[in-house]
């Protein structure tokens, strides 16, 4: 009886399996870093005053999710930098707007703007604080401010560099602004605004953890202060983590939404 004939690798065998080696080292080395960490512990070699171990971390986080804590505090923060990013983002994308718009306002408008954004906007706390109180106003002020710059300028850039034949073509069919707009301007920014969206969530989230350390009494950075009062170097350590999941979480949500929104690309 005559064996049946091996079928050679399709064409994508090669690129799945390099694929797979490469999600495997991406994964792989975080865990080889929390096992050198634990080991490190255990052994005593990093001290705990210093660098607790992950165990401890995690365990300060089970207690802070137990007791109903950390829930509350990322309702309160991601209420902050929500209401932040929508204000932040609507002076970013209207000022960018007008400004790629119409070269009047970009005379008029651009400098202050540029300015404005040579200022270190964490630099304005104290002045933040004297001018709106210690409340939850000027933590969400700094944020959308932060988050305004990059929006402006990356919608800004993005209108200006839209291809003038488009514009041409617009002409000759007689398209009115509004066509234009949702014709031509809009998907041809997009892609770039959507770059600026995500470069002003990473500073949305930067900003807080800077503005909650200061005269708050709840969010994370609230907790972050509390543990630093009590000397609980794991606690302070889980909530950075948790700072950092966040901006990682909403990163990968606009990226899905980039995806989405710009799949006639592909």
């Amino acid at each position: 009886m005559q064996a049946a004939p091996v079928l050679p690798a399709g064409p994508h065998a090669p690129a799945q399996r390099r694929h797979r080696k490469w999600t495997f080292l991406r994964w792989g080395t975080p865990v080889v870093l929390l096992t050198l960490w634990q080991l490190g512990s255990a052994l005593g070699i990093i001290s705990q005053e210093v660098l607790p171990a992950p165990s401890l971390i995690a365990e300060a986080g089970l207690e802070l999710i137990r007791d109903g804590q950390l829930a509350d505090a990322l309702q309160v923060s991601g209420l902050r930098v929500i209401q932040g990013l929508l204000l932040g983002g609507v002076i970013g994308i209207g000022l960018g707007t007008a400004v790629g718009l119409s070269r009047w306002t970009e005379a008029t408008v651009d400098p202050p703007m540029q300015m404005l954004r040579a200022l270190p906007h964490l630099g304005l706390i104290p002045l933040f604080i004297l001018w709106f109180g210690i409340g939850e106003l000027p933590k969400v002020l700094l944020v959308a401010l932060g988050v305004s710059f990059p929006l402006y300028l990356n919608t800004f850039s993005a209108i200006r560099q839209v291809d003038p034949k488009l514009f041409e073509t617009a002409d000759v069919l007689g398209f009115s602004f509004r066509q234009r707009f949702s014709h031509i301007i809009f998907p041809s920014a997009a892609p770039q605004v959507l770059v600026g969206l995500r470069q002003s969530l990473a500073i949305a989230w930067l900003t807080l953890i800077v503005a909650e350390q200061i005269n708050a009494d709840k969010g994370i950075g609230y907790l972050i202060n509390n543990a630093r009062d009590f000397l609980r170097i794991d606690t302070i350590i889980f909530g950075l983590i948790v700072y950092a999941l966040l901006g990682i979480t909403t990163d990968a949500i606009v990226r899905s939404l980039e995806r989405r929104a710009l799949r006639y690309r592909s």
